[in-house]
């Protein structure tokens, strides 16, 4: 056993503590390096990681307290875990422990079942005879050990077999798989294809999973009795021996980055598991990043071209509404549609990216509008709760009968979301069976996946909702696809905004017409000139990328520069306001001059959950420069009193 460990702990210090090992009943030989233990630490007991050993100690040894308690006695962490951790968490201004803490299960007894129950334990070899331009595109994937490969291709066009036939071989060779997907909630159709394809040599991992079972799957990875691992962004670190293959499936996905710390993207992790470990990377999506794009176009990344829909559809046909014409939240035309889907004996979807029944209260007298008392954003009014409600902090208060500034009575609620929606199709349509799915309706568990088989078993003939009914749903019954209000996304201010918008639409419009060539889609706007709009409508992928690299190469944003944004939140607006400019001028100091410090300023929403919200972002043409130009003015800033800082490397959102 040895004497001394080296322990890492979840909080935001940047150094090790050395404690004496223990031998206990479930861990006679002490702990080792990749366990987790409890030791004191500040006149408390905490959990850590054993990140190394020592045989002896440079302090006196009398002084150095023992661990209280060996959590694991198996490593929950191998040594090349732990390295990968110390590396994101040099990249993402976080410590070791924090990192460890993140990335790996934090349970503390294996589940008896696995992450679920599977109705098949074997594999099954449901392989799909291959098209010409998935052979094609998978011998390429197949040609080297290693590299970086993009499926680009509409939906539908069957980049999710190439994904498993490239697993499959990735086996054969005897090496592990890693399958990323964005959200398991929205692409549970994916995750059941890759489960039944590998039986029990399948693990899943996501953070719905119970702490328990998430352990589970994650001891069957390190014992070799898995070898796929499928999930959200987090399996990226999953344990695979021998990794071979790594996909990151609907690459463009702004959930493959972690909002909280460390603020890791899956899909740069995945390139650096892949380079170290001589593994493929293969991503994928109908609607690449604007990022991934130009490195296809730079010659990074090989690009892999399939053709059409492989199920007998065809692309739908997209009409744009002006909806300055129209009343209501559903156009003439799309009702004509969907009237007309039922008749033919199919259905609908129609998709709202905005939740409750109406988002903005405003005094006609005057103009007073409702916002959140704890963050700078409107409030909105979920009618069948009778609430106002904040969908950043929870807060919540009750509907005012007045102005609550003037007095007035006439008041008046403006926009529409998901539950307005239902309302008024369900009017519209008393013949037809309406159902919402979004964060509000499935709370209950199991409860989206219940509604989706209803809708698949073609029980519902209208299926409205959020980003929940607009991605990885593959239903033959659906004929029409109504995009309510393709504005919502384009109005952010934020330089991705028009990359948001056009991927949303075209990804939506890509559940209509999956297996019958006579799929329609209208896309109701309130702006039909915007070019992101019109590019979206013809599917003009390579359009509207050239757009928008054109407008990012002007602005000088990514993919032509590299960002770190750096937030300070703070009760006190004037605190955050001194931290920021501090920092501000700190950075300058030490930027190259090809970077430049863009700041501070109030973020655009400047209250957040009661603080106060300034950012200062760092942009330049290196990422090694701007990184070591922030560290260094961290360093100088302190931990001033009163303000919590978080340091964003390669942000995907200025909001």
């Amino acid at each position: 056993m040895t004497e001394f460990l080296r322990v890492a702990f979840d909080v935001p210090l940047d150094r090790l503590f050395t404690y004496r090992n223990i031998g206990t009943k479930a861990a006679p030989d002490g702990a080792r390096i990749g366990c987790r233990v409890e030791a004191p630490f500040r006149n408390r007991v905490i959990e850590g990681w054993v990140v190394g050993e020592l045989s002896a100690c440079d302090i006196d040894s009398s002084l150095v307290k023992p661990i209280a308690k060996v959590v694991d006695p198996e490593p929950l962490a191998g040594e090349a875990t732990i390295a990968l951790a110390a590396r994101v968490a040099r990249m993402y201004f976080c410590t070791l422990g924090e990192t460890l803490s993140a990335i790996t299960p934090g349970g503390r007894r294996e589940s008896s079942a696995g992450a679920d129950s599977f109705e098949e334990t074997a594999p099954c070899d449901h392989s799909l005879v291959l098209s010409a331009p998935q052979r094609a595109a998978l011998e390429r994937v197949l040609s080297e050990k290693s590299g970086r490969k993009y499926l680009f291709g509409a939906t539908g066009s069957g980049k999710t077999e190439v994904f498993l036939q490239a697993a499959e071989a990735t086996l054969a060779e005897g090496r592990g798989v890693i399958y990323l997907v964005p959200e398991i909630a929205l692409t549970h159709q994916v995750v059941e294809a890759v489960r039944t394809r590998f039986g029990e040599r399948c693990a899943v991992l996501h953070s719905g999973l119970t702490p328990s079972r998430r352990l589970a799957e994650w001891r069957r990875v390190m014992r070799g009795e898995a070898d796929v691992v499928v999930g959200a962004r987090s399996a990226v670190f999953a344990p695979v021996p021998r990794l071979g293959l790594v996909v990151v499936d609907e690459e463009h996905e702004g959930s493959y980055k972690s909002g909280s710390s460390p603020r890791y993207h899956a899909r740069q992790v995945a390139m650096m598991r892949c380079a170290e470990e001589g593994a493929r990377l293969v991503m994928g999506s109908a609607t690449p990043s604007v990022e991934a794009w130009k490195l296809m176009l730079d010659g990074g990344m090989e690009k892999l071209e399939l053709g059409g829909r492989l199920s007998g559809g065809a692309p739908p046909e997209v009409e744009i509404v002006d909806m300055r014409d129209e009343a209501g939240p559903v156009s003439r035309r799309l009702a004509a549609l969907v009237r007309g889907a039922k008749a033919a004996g199919g259905q609908s979807i129609l998709f709202l990216n905005r939740r409750g029944f109406s988002h903005r209260f405003s005094c006609r007298t005057c103009g007073e509008e409702l916002k959140c008392r704890h963050c700078s954003v409107p409030l909105t009014w979920h009618k069948d709760r009778d609430a106002l409600v904040c969908h950043y902090c929870g807060y919540r208060a009750p509907p005012p009968r007045a102005c609550p500034s003037c007095g007035s009575l006439d008041v008046g609620w403006g926009g529409f979301g998901t539950e307005r929606l239902e309302e008024e199709v369900a009017a519209a349509f008393p013949d037809l069976t309406v159902r919402r799915l979004d964060a509000d309706s499935a709370t209950g568990k199991g409860e989206a996946r219940k509604l989706l088989e209803d809708f698949r078993a073609g029980r519902i003939d209208v299926l409205l909702g959020t980003q929940m009914v607009a991605k990885g749903l593959n239903f033959p019954g659906v004929k029409v696809v109504g995009v309510v209000l393709a504005d919502t996304s384009l109005n952010l201010p934020d330089f991705r905004a028009a990359e948001r918008a056009f991927s949303l639409i075209v990804q939506v419009a890509g559940r209509a017409g999956r297996f019958t060539p006579d799929g329609r889609v209208v896309v109701q706007t309130f702006k039909p000139r915007s070019p992101v709009i019109r590019l979206a409508a013809a599917t003009d992928v390579a359009g509207f990328q050239a757009l928008e690299l054109e407008a990012r190469r002007e602005l000088g944003f990514p993919p032509y520069s590299r960002l770190v944004r750096v937030v300070f939140r703070s009760k006190s607006p004037e605190k955050a306001d001194r931290a920021a400019e501090t920092f501000a001028r700190l950075a300058a100091e030490r930027l190259d001059p090809d970077a430049e410090a863009l700041g501070p300023a109030e973020c655009p929403i400047a209250l957040m959950a009661g603080n106060a919200r300034r950012h200062v972002v760092l942009k330049g043409p290196s990422m090694g420069a701007l990184h070591a130009a922030c560290s260094s003015a961290l360093s100088g800033l302190g931990e001033p009193p009163g303000v919590y800082v978080e340091a964003d490397p390669d942000p995907v959102s200025l909001l």
